[in-house]
């Protein structure tokens, strides 16, 4: 799974599950978007979704200091490397 596909897969989640338009990479999505603690929950739901398969309490746990898209797409890069996760078709 290329950052490119993982930064794809991070926007679509953003556009079709919290209606953001083309999110910015790097802005605190707390502050421009309203993102809140029930937003967190949802996306790492869709992240579990899109690695195939559950994270772990401490894989959660590590989610909790993203603020920003680039950090999102640099967490589900790491997920993908440990798992060695091949692209989920959709």
């Amino acid at each position: 799974m290329t950052r490119q596909e993982i930064e794809r897969e991070i926007k679509n989640i953003f556009q079709r599950e919290f209606e953001v338009e083309n999110p910015e990479m790097d802005v605190d999505l707390r502050e421009a978007y309203a993102f809140d603690s029930i937003d967190a929950i949802e996306l790492l739901l869709e992240i579990e979704k899109f690695l195939g398969s559950e994270l772990t309490r401490e894989e959660k746990k590590q989610a909790m200091d993203i603020r920003t898209i680039n950090q999102i797409c640099d967490y589900v890069e790491k997920l993908a490397e440990t798992r060695k996760v091949a692209p989920v078709k959709k």
